[in-house]
């Protein structure tokens, strides 16, 4: 299997590289995004690029894939609708867009979050707008696409959030996670899990198109 990974230098992203690079069956790995991962593989090749919205430059090199995992994502904090609407909605459709042209037989995987809201009218504007971008994923001519909606993300093996204060939270609490896997599982899950997941549901399949949290623990 050959993929692309979307947002590799983000928390979840990281994740789902190191399981790529230690997965036998994935012989190819590209990466697409603004800053390089720091990370040396024989089979990962990256392109920095700085317009998610246009991929007229790389396309060329975006086809001939099996799957791709679309990691990127950023918080709706202090951001109006519109600035997130941009971030969250166009940067996807306009990837998945030119995937789906480049790669009929690709399967997409796309990073959303719990309480997303599939009916796109709910109070919570970051839930509508993800609700809209899983909605209009769902429609693109894929061979499969899947939504990930992992709630509370244990980071593992390394794995950094870019965000500061994130990642002081995660430094402070790292002794209560083991404890928070076993008593609520279907509330917490791990950069690993999520990276597994998504590379087993690329090549399997799964029964459902969108995945919450007991889903991706699951497989």
């Amino acid at each position: 299997m050959q993929v692309i990974i979307f947002g590799a230098t983000g928390m979840v992203g990281q994740g789902v590289l190191r399981e790529c690079l230690i997965d036998p069956g994935i012989e190819r790995v590209l990466v697409v995004g603004r800053s390089p991962t720091g990370v040396r593989n024989a089979r990962l090749t990256e392109i920095i690029h700085d317009d998610f919205t246009d991929y007229s430059a790389i396309e060329a090199q975006l086809a001939g894939f099996d799957a791709c995992f679309f990691c990127l994502g950023v918080s709706s904090i202090g951001m109006s609708e519109e600035r997130y609407r941009h971030l969250t909605y166009d940067i996807a459709l306009a990837a998945a867009t030119t995937l789906a042209r480049l790669n009929p037989q690709m399967t997409f995987t796309y990073v959303t979050g719990a309480g997303t809201d599939s009916t796109e009218q709910g109070s919570r504007m970051w839930a509508r707008v993800k609700g809209k971008t899983e909605n209009d994923l769902l429609k693109l001519p894929f061979k499969a696409a899947f939504m990930f909606r992992p709630g509370a993300i244990q980071p593992l093996h390394g794995v950094r959030s870019k965000t500061a204060w994130v990642q002081a939270v995660y430094d402070v609490s790292w002794p209560l996670w083991a404890v928070l896997r076993r008593l609520a599982p279907r509330l917490v899950t791990s950069t690993e899990q999520i990276g597994r997941a998504m590379i087993r549901v690329a090549r399997e399949g799964y029964p459902r198109k969108v995945l919450e949290m007991e889903d991706i623990n699951s497989l």
